[in-house]
């Protein structure tokens, strides 16, 4: 094809070794980091309670914890060396690599953020660090190859880890990929598709995850499906809109205060007082809660649905804002879950597994801006391939109505 730049064999497979390298240790990293957190939340939400004979989830535990995940990840990032990294209000998913010394900092903060019930995610530090060490490494050892190369493959092998599959990893690279404009497409993420593949492998053999709910499958296509999956996008998309507009505005209230411990603090008290009003289920990262949600929606009124979004909408924003260090897809995957589940309880016409996609897919547009991401995320987290082609559909209202604004980032300076 004229205007294609041929590629070499040797070139693709000079990068396999390196790249199923850096996917299985993205892997590893991204367990033990989970590992820990889950070990630290379950003796700070369960055995430390029992312990002192507190029983049930009293507001004030609740509230407690959190100021205290505050002041401790404050510390980390006042005093510890690398201060947790840049300001994650500032970062997407793929960011350009960090010195190496933030790691311990960035992955300490992390896991104090994640046992400590904040509504944030590992994807965005975790992926931050593998990108810090590949790139590292990758200079010291292999000093020929470009360094935006060992931020694809780290990147890649942590999207694969952290979904369980790298067509998440070859979707998301495909909207941000660089490289030589004549060379193909497969053959940029020929390497990128190795370290997510073997990420994802190292994550499922090891820890064999699962991002889907448990609800009935679509029952097929009707027309009236496409206007009510479109409603339900379109406005979960205005309410992530919501949190994108509010952004700037709370993370400058958090930032006025006199230091990141006191952001960090007053963080930790508003997302304790939320905990407190919505309960167990607002909490933490949300993929657990979300599967939690929807196997007992029964036991949730429509008002109590509502107050579940609205608060985690509200947590979210505040965890995002004030400092904590996590990102925002699997919270928001939760709330696309809960928006879905809402709908079909306000119109039980309409198919929980479709209610819950469009949910997903909406939210997702308006807070990550990533089309391939907020498609994959719709249909994965309920296992219907079928919805797929209505969800390529669905997509482009709140795509419409998302475009050309601003993303749910902070500019620097």
């Amino acid at each position: 094809m004229a205007g294609t730049t041929a590629t070499q064999p040797r070139a693709l497979l000079a990068l396999s070794l390196p790249a199923l390298l850096i996917g299985v240790g993205a892997s590893l990293l991204l367990l033990g980091v989970s590992t820990v957190a889950e070990a630290l939340q379950k003796a700070v939400w369960e055995r430390l309670p029992h312990a002192l004979g507190i029983g049930g989830e009293p507001a004030w535990w609740t509230v407690l914890i959190l100021v205290l995940a505050g002041v401790a990840v404050g510390l980390v990032v006042w005093k510890v060396p690398g201060h947790a990294g840049p300001d994650p209000a500032t970062e997407g998913l793929v960011a350009p690599p960090m010195p190496a010394p933030v790691v311990p900092s960035l992955l300490l903060a992390t896991v104090l953020t994640l046992a400590g019930g904040v509504s944030l995610g590992p994807e965005n530090p975790i992926t931050a660090v593998n990108i810090a060490l590949a790139f590292a490494l990758g200079r010291r050892f292999l000093p020929k190859v470009p360094g935006e190369a060992w931020v694809g493959l780290a990147a890649a092998g942590t999207i694969g880890a952290l979904f369980g599959t790298p067509v998440a990893a070859a979707l998301i690279l495909s909207e941000t990929m660089t490289g030589e404009s004549g060379t193909p497409l497969w053959d940029r993420l020929f390497a990128p598709l190795v370290a997510a593949g073997a990420g994802a492998l190292t994550t499922v053999v090891l820890a064999a995850p699962v991002l889907a709910v448990a609800v009935p499958g679509y029952p097929g296509f009707r027309l009236v499906d496409l206007v009510s999956g479109s409603v339900i996008a379109l406005a979960a998309c205005a309410l992530g809109l919501v949190l994108v507009y509010a952004f700037p505005h709370v993370h400058a209230a958090f930032h006025r205060l006199p230091g990141p411990v006191a952001a960090l603090v007053a963080g930790g008290a508003v997302l304790g007082v939320l905990g407190a009003i919505g309960g167990r289920i607002t909490l933490f990262k949300g993929l657990s809660e979300m599967k939690t949600l929807t196997e007992h929606v029964s036991s949730h009124s429509t008002g109590g649905l509502l107050l579940i979004v609205v608060v985690k909408l509200a947590a979210l924003l505040t965890a995002a804002s004030c400092g904590f260090r996590g990102g925002r897809i699997f919270p928001s995957v939760f709330t696309g879950v809960a928006i879905g589940l809402l709908a079909n309880r306000l119109v039980d016409d309409v198919p929980v597994s479709l209610a819950i996609s469009a949910g997903v897919l909406g939210l997702l547009v308006a807070v990550t801006r990533q089309g391939w991401l907020s498609l994959f995320m719709a249909v994965t987290v309920v296992t219907d391939i079928k919805l797929l082609p209505l969800m390529c559909v669905v997509i482009l209202p709140p795509w419409l109505l998302a475009v050309g604004r601003p993303p749910m980032l902070v500019k620097e300076g």
